[in-house]
């Protein structure tokens, strides 16, 4: 197939597709998925081999957001009956965190729910950081507390954090669709806070809530200029209780078309698969791993997912390894350039982007409000059991999502 050959090509080079190119990987057949599957898998074995990260999602802070996020079982105004509670001091973070890197996690993602973190949040959140730090020695933090001020960023960088998640979830044309309460530029915003810090930018997008290819090509794009060393992908699950409920609008197929398309146009950077992976790909996660070189796990912020040790069986079963702590995620031209570059400088891109260089070149949780897209939180995310048959559009299946009740936040013990 001309269109794989080219864009394998493309990849192998970190040269941009053309958005005509990334639209005809979303519009292919089932009957050349296998194909479009083992093109993307040979782009992200030339960038990452069969490594996959493991990320760990610790919620400090759940519930009772001010933010009207349409997707979120957070938001303003939610029915879904989720665990809220306060702030975790940060030995309680702290064990939290613990339980993932005993699983193999190798970041783990700090999220509290809210617009945005008051200085006095900043800084409990720094303490956090340096607890889990002198516990866990090498785990990786990435903050992801909502909307950030000027001068948060190089805090959070001062108190040990390597990375800010922040998705933009959706394209600007239709982002006014699913969120009133802030902007899309507001998120743009503090992904550019983040990288003028010197912190890692990841940022990543939600598909399934009505958009068009148009909107997902259009996103991942962004996300390419904005130059994100991590792109999560989650694929929404609708908390009843929330204004998407019924958005049952994804196959397992389709899912692994948007995968392929982000590996395309982002080559070299870290695509996760996020909240949703268990819900929506269901028996083919495994196959999702040949595309994608990240995923979380265990359980997310609001909803549980599947135990940690069938995670790792899985990645095991697929021939894939678990990524040490002792190596470098990114490729070695991504991690020098970000090294070497000054505070405000784009992570080793020219001409923008996430898998950019040479003018055609190039992580997970909250968004514009710390309420978690990415990271897994209020997206909805993984499921108690695979679903027996893809749902009905326009049908509630609260069935298929299990409200967290272990973890951060509780007595029992994670299942990570």
């Amino acid at each position: 197939m001309d269109l794989l050959n080219t864009l394998v090509e493309k990849g192998l080079r970190r040269e941009l597709p053309t958005r005509e190119e990334a639209l005809a990987v979303l519009a292919t057949s089932d009957d050349e998925l296998l194909d479009v599957v083992a093109a993307a898998g040979k782009v992200r074995r030339q960038w990452f081999g069969r490594r996959v990260k493991l990320n760990y999602l610790v919620n400090l802070k759940s519930g009772l957001c001010p933010e009207d996020c349409s997707y979120c079982s957070q938001r303003l105004g939610s029915k879904a009956e989720i665990l809220k509670y306060t702030w975790l001091k940060p030995d309680e973070a702290s064990k939290a965190a613990a339980a993932g890197v005993a699983g193999g996690a190798k970041r783990v993602c700090l999220v509290a729910s809210g617009r945005g973190p008051t200085d006095r949040d900043v800084a409990r959140v720094g303490e956090t950081i340096a607890a889990i730090k002198e516990q866990n020695e090498g785990v990786e933090v990435c903050a992801c507390l909502g909307l950030l001020a000027e001068g948060q960023a190089e805090k959070l960088r001062e108190a040990g954090a390597d990375a800010y998640n922040h998705n933009l979830n959706t394209s600007e044309a239709t982002y006014g669709q699913i969120t009133k309460t802030h902007t899309y530029a507001d998120r743009v915003d503090t992904v550019q806070k983040a990288h003028a810090a010197g912190l890692s930018a990841c940022s990543g997008l939600i598909a399934g809530m009505g958009e068009s290819d148009e909107d997902l090509v259009d996103v991942v794009y962004s996300l390419r200029e904005l130059d994100s060393d991590s792109v999560p992908v989650n694929f929404l699950i609708p908390f009843e209780g929330t204004p998407l409920a019924k958005e049952w609008n994804l196959t397992p197929q389709r899912c692994l078309r948007i995968l392929a398309m982000v590996r395309f146009v982002c080559p070299d950077v870290e695509v996760r698969i996020a909240g949703g992976r268990e819900v929506h790909l269901r028996s083919m996660q495994p196959l999702a791993l040949n595309i994608a070189n990240s995923i979380f796990l265990g359980d997310y912020l609001t909803s549980e997912g599947q135990a940690g040790q069938a995670d790792l069986d899985m990645i095991a079963d697929a021939g894939f390894e678990v990524e040490g702590a002792g190596t470098t995620t990114l490729p070695a031209h991504r991690a020098d350039a970000a090294a070497a570059a000054p505070a405000g400088g784009m992570c080793g891109s020219s001409a923008g982007g996430c898998g950019s260089a040479a003018g055609a070149e190039a992580e997970d949780g909250a968004g514009a409000h710390g309420c978690g897209s990415a990271c897994g939180g209020c997206s909805g995310h993984a499921a108690q059991a695979p679903a027996p048959a893809q749902a009905e559009a326009g049908e509630v299946r609260s069935d298929l999502v299990a409200v967290r009740r272990r973890g951060a936040g509780t007595d029992i013990a994670p299942n990570a």
